[in-house]
């Protein structure tokens, strides 16, 4: 019996991100809005994950992802937390903060409130920027998972962000 709190799914995906980026060369790290710690939570379940996984920024009010990552007040204001604007300001933040080679970032409505006409919950959108790459090269997209109730979209979001953290991958 595996020795986690955490769905198997998750670990796996986990488990293959770590293996990967150590295969590469590679480290990485997260910005985590909504999966409020998920996502470092599966890559830490991984023996070894520390020389691969180098930080995790939870950065749940608007505060922290000005204090922490750096995003623009302007930018939140304009574009709101749930936007690519605000994801990509997250994933850079993350990445010049830590040094890494890789960092992804998610915010979104995980609700069950929260929503809006333009930001359904269900809403999740994630950013991956990556070192040396073009602070204006925008690499980030939006997702609607549905309403699959607050645990099933933070899950969702957490295996689409771990997906992200893979070498070479893109977002959808």
């Amino acid at each position: 019996m595996p020795d986690t709190t955490l769905p198997d799914e998750l670990v796996t995906a986990a488990r293959r991100v770590i293996e990967t980026n150590r295969a590469a060369g590679k480290t990485v790290a997260v910005a985590e809005s909504c999966t409020g710690g998920l996502v470092s939570a599966a890559l830490t379940e991984i023996p070894g994950s520390s020389d691969v996984f180098l930080a995790g920024l939870v950065t749940y009010s608007n505060e922290a992802k000005i204090g922490l990552l750096g995003v623009s007040l302007d930018v939140l204001e304009t574009f709101g937390a749930v936007s690519i604007a605000v994801a990509w300001g997250m994933a850079r933040g993350a990445l010049e903060r830590t040094g890494a080679d890789v960092a992804v970032a998610i915010t979104g409505v995980a609700g069950p409130d929260g929503g809006s006409e333009k930001k359904p919950v269900g809403t999740v959108v994630f950013a991956r920027a990556e070192k040396g790459g073009d602070a204006n090269d925008v690499t980030a997209d939006a997702q609607d998972f549905g309403n699959l109730g607050r645990g099933g979209i933070r899950l969702q979001a957490a295996l689409c962000a771990l997906e992200l953290l893979m070498p070479d991958a893109s977002v959808p």
